[in-house]
């Protein structure tokens, strides 16, 4: 812990210097972070929100360990095209197409989760001292970023500079205005793209703004001009934060951002998820949700990973974090939280509130962290002191873990059971009313059949049961069921 700044250190892998690092802040105990958003022409789609889960966590830990955080988070809604090299189409006008509405009305749609604002003023300013120290140069109608006027342009890779390819998602074709195959767009006019819906009057003629320059703006006017942390996911190292970096330090005149934070992708069998694939070939939480998971249960897959390492998203995966959450919960729904804390109870709890911030400050451990939850229930503590501590823990992975414990113990207390005279049935807290209410139909129906001493009936009521995936478990006086 450090007593400076009444802070405790921690250890994050920097993509910048690729080794992993004492994290220090230009302002102690104060950290400006920012995020790279998303572009609103679709919905979000889980591999989107395995990155911003991750930055979330990120967060959360830094204000856990002390710090107080600024974060700044974009919106993109103009000037992302298809392709990162400053080629192919916008993803807004494609967007609209698809859904048959105009570029505002998409983007108002998809902005529903998130809002997004204006800055066209400080990308103009940024642009015009770029253009008056030489760093940037009119060319066909736009404005490029010079990137031979830097000392080093790639910044989280090795690449050779005459290497066209690289970073580029799809198909690129050379843009004969540039001097430099790696310049890229600060801001397009009407000479390229002529039919962009969003445009923008500026000193070089009625334009819209290049994808990186909004960034820098936004982070500038609200992060300063030293930023401590910068996150996104790995795909946007290059060319999106390179260019970022060039086009903010060249503006400055000094080193802009100390720390980069790149989130691995969630991987399906056919690869990264994209949006711009298709409806068809990203899934979204909407859609986890109607097929009955919890959206915790997902983040609760990805916190059982690390960060920077792909994750492969199935739905045999994903039912298994689902069962390993629900049964978590009801672990913790058994815990009584009547009893009082001792000051033995005390001292552990303060020890492992020293462990969850050494394990997950080990380069964001989550699956650490939740490693400790486990060890919590197993402690030789009381329970009111495993709840305390699971609720300190959870002020970082956010699972939800005693809320969702408050409301199975709600749902078990007021679960009716039905009975014939003495026989009484209890079923699965987690099953939905209407199915409680066949299943308890068909259960009492086979404790009158054995009662008639009809067990034939009584074996095919089972044996219906069981093709449902129920397993019925007889007891003195009733039956007690569960979905399997």
């Amino acid at each position: 812990m450090s007593n400076a700044t009444d802070v405790y250190d921690f250890y994050l892998y920097n993509s910048a210097t690729r080794r992993k690092e004492k994290f220090i802040a230009h302002t102690p105990g104060h950290i400006e972070m920012y995020t790279c958003g998303p572009t609103v022409y679709h919905f979000a789609h889980i591999g989107n929100l395995r990155t911003y889960i991750c930055e979330d966590v990120l967060e959360k830990y830094m204000r856990y360990a002390g710090y107080d955080v600024n974060r700044v988070m974009n919106i993109t809604d103009v000037g992302h095209l298809t392709s990162d090299a400053d080629e192919g189409e916008d993803k807004m006008l494609k967007g609209a197409r698809r859904e048959h509405k105009s570029v505002m009305e998409i983007a108002q749609f998809y902005t529903d989760a998130f809002s997004a604002t204006g800055f066209i003023d400080e990308y103009i300013k940024i642009i015009s001292k770029l253009l008056d120290t030489g760093y940037a140069y009119p060319a066909g109608g736009n404005i490029y970023f010079d990137t031979s006027k830097l000392n080093q342009y790639y910044i989280f890779n090795s690449h050779d500079k005459d290497d066209l390819a690289v970073g580029v998602r799809e198909g690129v074709e050379q843009d004969i205005n540039k001097r430099n195959s790696n310049d890229f767009v600060l801001w397009f006019t009407k000479s390229k793209f002529e039919d962009q819906a969003l445009k923008w009057e500026s000193p070089w003629g009625i334009g819209y703004p290049g994808w990186h320059i909004e960034c820098s703006a936004i982070s500038l006017k609200y992060n300063g001009e030293y930023l401590d942390i910068h996150c996104g996911g790995v795909d946007n190292a290059f060319p999106h934060h390179t260019n970022e970096i060039a086009q903010s330090e060249s503006y400055l005149g000094h080193p802009w951002c100390s720390h980069w934070f790149h989130a691995a992708h969630l991987n399906t069998s056919s690869g990264k998820m994209s949006k711009s694939k298709g409806e068809s070939e990203f899934l979204t939480v909407t859609l986890l949700k109607s097929k009955n998971y919890d959206p915790l249960a997902y983040r609760f897959f990805c916190l059982q990973s690390h960060y920077r390492k792909a994750l492969v998203f199935t739905w045999e995966n994903l039912d298994n974090a689902q069962s390993a959450y629900q049964k978590l919960i009801k672990k913790i729904a058994a815990l009584r939280s009547d009893g009082e804390i001792n000051d033995q109870d005390q001292i552990i709890i303060t020890q492992y509130h020293e462990k969850f911030l050494q394990q997950v400050g080990n380069d964001l451990n989550t699956a650490s962290g939740v490693t400790l939850i486990y060890d919590v229930l197993k402690a030789h503590i009381s329970d009111a002191a495993k709840l305390k501590i699971l609720a300190d823990f959870d002020r970082v992975l956010s699972l939800s873990l005693l809320e969702k414990a408050n409301e199975l113990r709600e749902k078990e207390a007021n679960q009716k059971t039905i009975g014939a005279g003495d026989y009484q049935i209890t079923g699965d807290a987690n099953a939905a009313p209407d199915e409680t209410e066949k299943i308890n139909a068909l259960i009492l129906q086979r404790y009158q059949a054995k009662k008639s001493k009809n067990f034939r009936l009584a074996d095919q009521i089972r044996d219906e049961l069981k093709s449902q995936h129920i397993e019925l478990t007889d007891i003195p006086g009733g039956a007690v069921w569960k979905k399997i």
